[in-house]
């Protein structure tokens, strides 16, 4: 065997690890009993030191030396497996077990604070998950910005200030956007009643089948807070259900649905391989927001969602237009999953300004509850009742994801810039959108976009795909035109 065959085998094992890895934590948010979470974060532990392991063999580092890549694929492997064997060599073994265990526990803990509304019950644990952290990151920083160490595990080819400046561009026109629709004189009207959790659910497998999920390869199920996991042939998703709040569920789960082709689509001769998966994690959500919000929150869309809606749970109070207005209400909530596309970016730049105070040192996480509850008056308008409408609101930080938010708002950006090329391609979206076939939408990105799945950077990825440099420029003209239309302003 060549030098390359041997990382491709390699890499093909830790692949298969990574995947049982995870399907451990799907289970810990699913299924596995309440008291087995700290037993759950040995095994947590254990799998990240054989992993770690993996990454970091001696082999890998004499195999990359001699290694001569076949074609642009082996090209790519390469360069993701050289990424990985330098970030992994840089952390200790015992750190990156250690952080497994941490945060396999910290989850539960979080939970426990949340359901309670107790910060002192969730800060001494935050404070370990931040020391470790930050521990990581300053193994890894090579004299740079702890954070961007971090952003980087996430969003490769990007910095902290770069999104900051992304951020303070954005931020100008939300807030004037955000200013014109809520003094708008016209307020449309939200839906209201109750819809059972069954109906919930099944119009929720109606929709993911409408968007393309195969669940021959998938799976739906209920969590706290939904998420995607798995790849290729095994790719769950999981949603919620609040029995006044269909929205919730429905478009909970078109967003992970979002998440879930891309890993299904990715071409099979990329499995097992650093290539057989999303590039990164804005990538990413720029599926999962597309859609979400530029498709499944259409006008066309919502028309004929509103049918199905009909049909499972009878009138609804609302016409097709009332019903679109329902569906993007805007309104200055405590909630980032709940919140309207005016907001959502707001929510996601003020967790940004803060973890990367607390990751720098400039924020204490003793400080961090005061830091949260005024930033949020000052950005929304809207003063925090209680901390599970605040800094307990999200599991990302009890679980070390520390560099993962603004990638939700870059996934944004990306989504805007991907519409923009679809719409110019398929000129008849609407049509079918209208007839409830997203899937016209979900193959162009499937084809221009999902089955590549590592092949490039994140940066080229989007590139390629549209065909012009990534701004917000696109996400910004989409959003003021559309609510700019939907409030009669």
């Amino acid at each position: 065997m060549t030098a390359y065959d041997n990382i491709v085998a390699h890499e093909r094992t830790s692949w298969a690890l990574s995947q049982v890895m995870g399907r451990l934590g799907w289970d810990q948010e699913t299924m596995m009993p309440r008291g087995a979470a700290e037993q759950r974060g040995e095994e947590m532990a254990a799998m990240e030191e054989v992993l770690h392991a993996r990454r970091t063999d001696p082999r890998l580092g004499e195999w990359l030396e001699a290694a001569t890549a076949p074609d642009a694929k082996g090209e790519a492997i390469l360069r993701h497996v050289r990424r990985s064997y330098t970030r992994n060599t840089r952390v200790p073994a015992a750190l990156a077990a250690e952080l497994a265990r941490v945060t396999s526990v910290a989850q539960g803990v979080w939970a426990e604070a949340r359901a309670r509304d107790d910060v002192a019950h969730f800060l001494p644990t935050l404070t370990r998950v931040i020391e470790l952290r930050r521990e990581e990151a300053s193994a890894l920083a090579e004299n740079g910005a702890l954070y961007d160490a971090l952003l980087n595990d996430y969003e490769p080819g990007i910095s902290g200030d770069e999104i900051a400046a992304i951020f303070a561009r954005m931020r100008t026109r939300l807030v004037a956007l955000r200013e014109k629709v809520l003094g708008a004189a016209y307020q449309p009207a939200p839906l209201k009643g109750e819809f059972p959790r069954e109906g919930q659910l099944r119009l929720s497998r109606t929709l993911a089948e409408a968007f393309g999920y195969d669940f021959a390869k998938g799976r739906l199920d209920l969590a706290v807070h939904p998420f995607s996991s798995g790849s290729g042939a095994d790719a769950r998703i999981t949603t919620r259900v609040a029995e006044n709040d269909p929205f919730n569920c429905l478009y909970s789960t078109i967003h992970e649905v979002g998440h879930a082709c891309y890993e299904q689509n990715i071409d099979e001769g990329y499995r097992y391989s650093p290539l057989g998966e999303g590039v990164s994690m804005g990538v990413h959500e720029s599926q999962s927001r597309i859609y979400e919000n530029q498709l499944g929150r259409s006008r066309a869309f919502t028309g004929w969602l509103h049918g199905q809606m009909r049909h499972e749970f009878g009138d609804l109070g609302l016409d097709p237009e009332g019903f679109f207005g329902a569906v993007n209400r805007v309104q200055p909530g405590h909630i980032r999953t709940e919140s309207d596309e005016v907001h959502y970016n707001l929510h996601i730049m003020m967790r940004f300004e803060l973890e990367r105070a607390l990751i720098s040192g400039d924020l204490q996480p003793g400080d961090l509850e005061a830091a949260w509850n005024d930033r949020f008056l000052r950005d929304f308008g809207v003063a925090v009742d209680r901390p599970s409408h605040g800094m307990l609101q999200d599991v990302h930080w009890s679980i070390g994801l520390f560099g993962y938010f603004p990638t939700y708002a870059l996934g944004n950006v990306y989504a805007g810039c991907l519409m923009k090329a679809l719409r110019k391609d398929l000129v008849g979206i609407d049509t079918a959108l209208a007839e409830g076939r997203p899937t016209v939408a979900t193959e162009w990105l499937t084809a221009k976009l999902q089955r590549h799945g590592g092949l490039r950077e994140p940066r080229d990825t989007i590139i390629e795909a549209c065909g012009f440099e990534p701004s917000e420029a696109p996400l910004m003209d989409y959003l003021e035109a559309k609510f700019s239309d939907l409030y009669r302003l």
